[in-house]
């Protein structure tokens, strides 16, 4: 299992290596790596592939995750490429994932090659959503994740009927409390950077499932219209993990966007 000390964390992450251009792929809350199985296995090959397990998540998780921030998190990215020795690569996130990664590109913009933004935004969260997230978060910790509450999250992350959800609510009922807290209070205490990421110049693809119930579709549209060199991919019937549950038309967008970036410097 391939661990890697930074950052003052014990990071987990999964590499195909090779000598192809780099891509990382940051995940949502409640997710890990592994959810970017479906573009691994379409872009391994042609590019060198990470992904990797963020605090309090997967195989990083120690069931006791200290405060944090998501600019911490992308500290703790910047430092895994280098640890990994890697320069700059194109860093790819998911909702959460986005959040560390847009952070990683007005922080730590030397490693950034460009920007793939999926189901994500520059705002902090909806006051109206973050009532019911709060009410959810507050029953698992005191009552443990019921099978009920398990399907509203799976709603919220997967939507409806979709046949890979089983294996996810089962991590979900492993998630420890501290680890749930820790990441949930950085989630709903995040700051506001809408007015920052016009400084962000890199090329930046943002894809959005029109279904997605925890980020409004404007929310992003919003974002990649301050984004000085972005391009929006809308997903027909996806929800917020458009790059799990609907991968095709996902990893079409990401293959056309990367084979117009411009060669490393």
């Amino acid at each position: 299992m391939p661990m890697a000390d930074v950052n003052g964390q014990r990071l987990h992450y999964e590499d195909t290596g090779g000598d192809g251009p780099v891509i990382v792929f940051s995940h949502g809350l409640l997710m890990d790596g592994s959810m970017f199985a479906p573009q691994v296995e379409a872009l391994r090959g042609q590019w060198r592939c990470i992904t990797w397990d963020e605090r309090g998540h997967g195989q990083t998780a120690t069931g006791q995750c200290a405060p944090f921030s998501y600019y911490d998190s992308a500290a703790d990215l910047a430092a895994l490429l280098a640890h990994l020795g890697v320069q700059q690569a194109v860093l790819a996130g998911m909702s959460q994932g986005g959040y560390l990664s847009l952070r990683a590109a007005l922080r730590h913009p030397q490693v950034v090659r460009a920007l793939i933004l999926i189901d994500t935004q520059a705002l902090p969260e909806d006051p109206a959503k973050m009532v019911g997230h709060q009410a959810i978060i507050e029953e698992w910790l005191k009552n443990g994740l019921s099978d009920e509450r398990a399907r509203v999250i799976e709603h919220i992350i997967l939507g409806d009927g979709w046949q890979g959800a089983a294996a996810w609510r089962a991590k979900w009922q492993r998630t420890q409390p501290g680890d749930l807290l820790a990441c949930f209070t950085t989630l709903g205490t995040r700051d506001d950077i809408s007015a920052e990421v016009a400084r962000i110049t890199v090329p930046a693809l943002v894809i959005h499932g029109d279904q997605d119930q925890a980020i409004d579709l404007a929310r992003a549209q919003a974002m990649a219209s301050t984004l000085p060199h972005s391009q929006t991919v809308v997903v027909p019937g996806a929800g917020h993990a458009a790059n799990l549950t609907h991968p095709q038309p996902v990893n079409a967008a990401i293959a056309q966007f990367l084979a117009t970036l411009p060669p490393l410097r």
